[in-house]
């Protein structure tokens, strides 16, 4: 099953490189003119009739900014979503206007879009942390069960990241068109946003499938192990039990008397005395010949 980890977590670590691309091209948006980051922002809107605002304004994830992401403003962590139109707002509509945010935004799109931007940013992390620990997946079940447990911590959280984005600027889309402002979700956006979601998730699955995969290769060669193990004793111990029986019946029948002759008995007591004595290890049936010796001896 090594085959097994090896393919999972190779296919792992590319995806996991590729929901890392897709967060980049998110959390870069408006910091450059380059494509594809020029054409990724959560929503767009005519804000042509709102006092303060730039005729399209274009929400990134750190900036506000005009047609095709330029003349973004300054960047701003957690952006509330009323800094398109800071020190106006009229005009605007009713359900976006709050005390949040210079007074620009209410409270549930402030607080809407200030937990996504954070959990954007943790499974971010996450992310990054999961691919380094990804890439000695292919050859250790421990990375890849460590692994596996950092991008299902970075799932999570995209998971909740992707929510809160997709409501947020759903919901103010609507909000526009309701005004009848033209606004559209920026299809870039959301398609890295779910694209890094689905990556992460098969990577999760991989993962695991690598590190379970590993256990079970180890317990059957534990199992295969002590099976010839086992067999290998069992073979010894038979051939020692039937090497001890043959010298057994050797030594009987050596052992029978040579015809009443003592001086020949003699002899043969003395080369049994030596081949006891040389011997690593007696038995019964020795002992009892060399009391037989021994006695005709003395007869």
């Amino acid at each position: 099953m090594g085959a097994t980890r090896g393919a999972t977590g190779i296919i792992s670590l590319i995806l996991i490189a590729g929901s890392l691309l897709f967060l980049f091209f998110i959390v870069l948006s408006g910091v450059t003119h380059v494509t594809p980051f020029n054409k990724t922002y959560f929503l767009q809107a005519d804000t042509s009739g709102i006092t303060g605002a730039r005729p399209i304004s274009r929400w990134t994830f750190f900036y506000v900014c005009g047609d095709n992401n330029e003349n973004c403003g300054k960047p701003v962590p957690a952006l509330p979503f009323g800094y398109a139109w800071v020190g106006g707002g009229s005009g605007a509509p009713a359900k976006l206007l709050g005390s949040h945010g210079k007074h620009t935004t209410s409270t549930h799109y402030y607080y809407l879009w200030r937990f996504g931007w954070v959990f954007y940013l943790i499974a971010f992390l996450a992310d990054v942390f999961s691919f380094f620990a990804a890439m000695a997946a292919p050859f250790s079940r421990l990375a890849a069960g460590v692994s596996g447990f950092l991008i299902i911590n970075a799932l999570f959280w995209m998971t909740l990241a992707a929510s809160l984005m997709t409501a947020e600027f759903v919901q103010a889309r609507n909000a526009f068109r309701s005004q009848g402002m033209s606004a559209q979700i920026g299809k870039y956006a959301f398609a890295w946003t779910w694209a890094a979601w689905f990556a992460m998730f098969i990577a999760t699955i991989l993962l695991f499938i690598g590190c379970a995969s590993g256990g079970r290769d180890k317990r059957n060669r534990n199992r295969n192990s002590s099976n010839a193990y086992n067999t290998h004793d069992v073979h010894d111990t038979r051939n020692t039990h039937n090497t001890h029986n043959t010298q057994a019946q050797d030594t009987f029948v050596t052992d029978k008397p040579t015809n009443g002759n003592a001086a020949g008995g003699s002899n043969l007591g003395f080369w049994r005395r030596q081949r006891s004595r040389g011997g690593g290890r007696g038995s019964f049936v020795d002992s009892e010949s060399q009391r037989r010796v021994v006695k005709d001896e003395y007869n």
